[in-house]
């Protein structure tokens, strides 16, 4: 019998490659404009180079890419691009349109977790910021868990909390080689979030169940 519902954060709850990519191209725009010499589209490149290298949760891309481009830092053209960027991540920053009304009916009956990749405090602002923290009983982050997901560790350190055994927890993601797989691996409900996808490959991995809306899990856990 599932106890606990867990859900990783980014393309599942949030369109958070969208907001990425308008973010980002809000900054490139913005650098450009203050005086950094280089043509936008190899900007755009530039900066998704560092992110596919080190992560869509690095903090510092617009430093490296400046300093590439330059041989130096540019503090001010620095400046324009982050602030740009901060302006439209949080007019962007919102949950999918049925996760707050799924949420509230799950939470009538089961323990619901994130389980985030992001920084420390990353999953807690993006929460926050959606009016969506107290929905949760438990958020596992990367920097507790100290390994990302397919890791086992992310997935051993929800059970701890949740205190429930794998067999009772439902996990929602959108990516087959980290959440999907992880969670099978522990011998999880696997859900796969196919509205989330984004550059996702074809691999052997299988979910025991897809949803095409968030809303669908209500189906399912029925």
């Amino acid at each position: 019998m599932i106890k606990a519902i867990a859900f990783d954060l980014d393309q599942t709850l949030i369109d958070f490659m969208r907001m990425k990519k308008v973010a980002c191209e809000a900054a490139t725009s913005a650098m450009i404009n203050a005086g950094l010499k280089v043509d936008e589209k190899r900007l755009l490149n530039e900066i998704y180079a560092v992110y596919n290298k080190k992560g869509y949760e690095y903090q510092k891309v617009f430093q490296d890419v400046i300093k590439k481009l330059t041989g130096k830092a540019n503090l001010g053209v620095l400046a324009y691009g982050i602030v740009a960027y901060r302006r439209v991540k949080e007019n962007m920053l919102f949950p999918y349109a049925d996760v707050k009304p799924t949420l509230k009916a799950l939470k009538q009956k089961y323990r619901l977790a994130i389980v985030s990749d992001a920084p420390a405090l990353q999953p807690w602002l993006r929460l926050a910021a959606m009016d969506l923290l107290d929905y949760f009983d438990v958020i596992v982050t990367l920097a507790e868990a100290k390994k990302a997901k397919p890791h086992k560790r992310p997935f051993q350190l929800l059970l701890k909390k949740l205190r429930v055994k794998p067999e009772e927890v439902m996990f929602v993601g959108d990516s087959l080689s980290r959440d999907i797989a992880g969670a099978n691996r522990m011998g999880m409900v696997s859900v796969l979030a196919e509205y989330g996808r984004y550059g996702r490959k074809k691999c052997g991995i299988k979910p025991r169940y897809r949803i095409r809306k968030f809303s669908d899990l209500l189906k399912i856990i029925k």
